[in-house]
């Protein structure tokens, strides 16, 4: 298979950081490669040179000659005097002997399909989420050899991430992205590169595969390690005994003890975030809300929504771009007043709002000072840790607290975000779009804090994965309406294909015919959530059966007291429904595991 680009020797820093430390890399043709690592580890910067938007201080990057390359960076450049029309098509340079008129029509229709009802809007009036949407309809609209796309699911929604991966895994080029998108890392790639100590490793294999493969290296590296000191320890006393370094023996021995030496040499451990709980105590009474209506600027968002938010609820919210997600956040949290309807909130309730954008900080700012603003010190279950020891948890050592704000990176930013916001002990956490410039390991703390977390949380996001892995409860805005669903993630977007394919006009020409199946259609299988409620919904029922058999007993035994009579038919009545929600998830696990087993046995024939 041909080379599209290789990287020899490439050295590239930034101050006294090596972002890339003698690097060798190969690409070939039709490879579709993920790329992962921790914030400001080089991700970014490695797709910067395989563009030629930048050049390494040592070493040589090669590109097959007539490569065609289509390169989407994380803040995309466009003129804001442009419309998004011309904005997609004057993105990348036109080819020679292109035709015009088809790239335009291309570019109208992936703007559509990306939610732009009207093309001939200027540039200068999106968000920053809209003018990555255009830039991506550009890299689109074109035919190119190679696909460079740096984490292009950020601010767009679930439909949006769907779309995306539906195209990209159509896309029969050379691919290579940066995301943090574990679903797409899974379903789209065969390779992985991870990023990090100024390495870049490669794995032949797809996320699953990398993940298992990249433990057993580590495995294999500590006893490799172990094996070297053992070796180390016994050349060492033999080196004390005196050598006698004239003989030809001697010498190669020493020489060999010298190697050793620096084969020993371990690098610093690598930091890993640690996120303490403090949540502050948290009464009965939470959040409610009835019939509330959400509106922003005369414009009606949302109607008639009422929920009452539990001590453990985890409620994950959807929607279209502009649908009204952040808005309902903000009257949630008392930033905007309710349109209509009422809001009550218990007296203990203290909420911690992450917004999708942090709020500026001066950036002359110490990061210390910045932690200390909200609190000097907080309780966890470690003790009280002070301001200096939580930002250490969250990878700001002390030699870096007193640094300016304004020198920290995108990701930085975000984490020192997050920390403020615990420092403040919330009990009950509303995040919108938590996802967005974290890296992979940072939301797996993040997801494991949020299951331990003792209060409850509120999350809008487009990552499909955290909304499987960290909600219980799914609400779609469809329609100004808050819509439920119950499988989650998945049963949302089915809908919403489906919905799509009725919208799409009849064509009356016959036919075009029909594709052949494509051998490595992913098979039937549960999400992570669904996997994790299959193991676990039995004894849910279970459980849940028992405490109704407890409360029926309670009420025979206090049928004397109307107040604990009616405090125990409201528990009664709220397992219930628990119950009865967890037996229609029963029926959908159960159907959906015998359809599997089904076509494995199909496969097995």
């Amino acid at each position: 298979m041909a080379c599209a680009f290789s990287a020899k020797d490439v050295t590239l820093r930034y101050g006294e950081k090596h972002l890339l430390d003698h690097v060798d890399i190969t690409i070939s043709d039709g490879d579709r490669v993920g790329i992962v690592g921790r914030n400001g580890a080089g991700k970014s910067t490695l797709l910067r040179l395989l563009a030629g938007q930048e050049e390494a201080d040592h070493g040589e990057i090669a590109r097959r000659w007539g490569l065609t390359v289509a390169y989407l960076p994380q803040t995309p450049e466009l003129h804001p005097e442009d419309t998004i029309t011309q904005a997609a098509l004057h993105y990348l340079p036109a080819r020679p002997g292109e035709n015009v008129e088809n790239a335009a029509y291309e570019a109208q229709t992936i703007l559509t399909q990306l939610g732009f009802a009207d093309t001939l809007v200027k540039v200068g009036t999106l968000s920053g989420g809209q003018k990555m949407r255009v830039a991506l309809a550009g890299v689109l609209c074109r035919p190119c050899d190679v696909l460079l796309l740096d984490e292009p699911t950020n601010h767009i929604d679930i439909d949006m991430s769907q779309w995306l991966e539906d195209r990209l895994m159509s896309f029969r080029g050379t691919l290579m992205v940066v995301t943090h998108d574990r679903y797409l890392l899974e379903r789209a790639f065969n390779r992985i590169l991870h990023v990090g100590g100024g390495r870049v490793d490669s794995y032949q294999c797809d996320y699953a595969g990398y993940l298992e493969e990249r433990a057993q290296r580590e495995e294999m590296a500590e006893a490799t390690l172990r094996k070297n000191k053992s070796l180390y320890r016994k050349e060492l006393a033999w080196i004390r005994r005196g050598a006698q370094a004239r003989s030809t023996k001697a010498k190669g021995r020493i020489e060999r003890f010298d190697q050793l030496t620096d084969s020993i040499r371990e690098a610093p451990p690598e930091q890993t975030l640690n996120m303490k709980s403090v949540a502050s105590r948290l009464g009965k009474k939470i959040l409610s809300w009835e019939h509330l209506d959400v509106s922003i600027d005369g414009e009606n968002l949302i109607q008639d929504f009422s929920y009452t938010l539990l001590r453990d609820d985890r409620l994950g919210i959807v929607g279209g771009n502009g649908a009204g997600k952040t808005t309902l956040l903000c009257t949630l949290v008392g930033e905007l007043p309710p349109a209509g309807g009422i809001m009550e909130r218990g007296e203990t309730v203290k909420i911690g709002y992450f917004a999708q954008h942090c709020p500026p900080l001066d950036p002359d700012t110490r990061i210390i000072d910045a932690v200390r603003d909200v609190a000097v010190h907080v309780y966890t279950p470690d003790g009280d840790l002070s301001a200096s020891q939580m930002a250490e948890t969250f990878l700001f050592p002390s030699g870096m607290q007193y640094q300016k704000v304004a020198s920290l990176s995108g990701g930085e930013m975000r984490r020192l975000y997050l920390l403020r916001i615990l420092m403040a002990a919330p009990n009950v956490l509303v995040l919108d779009e938590p996802t967005n410039d974290l890296d992979i390991e940072t939301l797996n703390v993040l997801e494991d804090y949020l299951d331990a977390f003792q209060g409850a949380v509120i999350a809008v996001s487009h990552d499909r994965y955290f909304l499987d892995r960290v909600t219980t409860h799914l609400f779609a805005i469809e329609h100004r309406k808050m819509v439920p669903y119950i499988d989650g993630c998945e049963s949302y977007l089915a809908k919403m294909k489906s919905e799509a394919m009725q919208a799409k006009p009849r064509e009356e020409s016959t036919p075009a015919p029909q594709a052949p199946r494509r051998m490595n259609q992913p098979a039937l299988k549960f999400t992570f959530k669904e996997q994790r409620d299959f193991d676990t919904i039995e004894e849910t029922i279970a459980g849940l059966e028992d405490q109704l058999e407890q409360l029926g007993r309670e009420l025979e035994a206090n049928s004397a007291d109307y107040t604990k009579v009616t405090e125990l038919m409201a528990q009664q009545e709220e397992t219930q429904a628990r119950l009865d929600a967890a037996m229609e998830r029963w029926v959908y696990l159960q159907d959906k595991y015998e359809a599997m087993q089904a076509a494995q046995q199909g496969k097995s024939e």
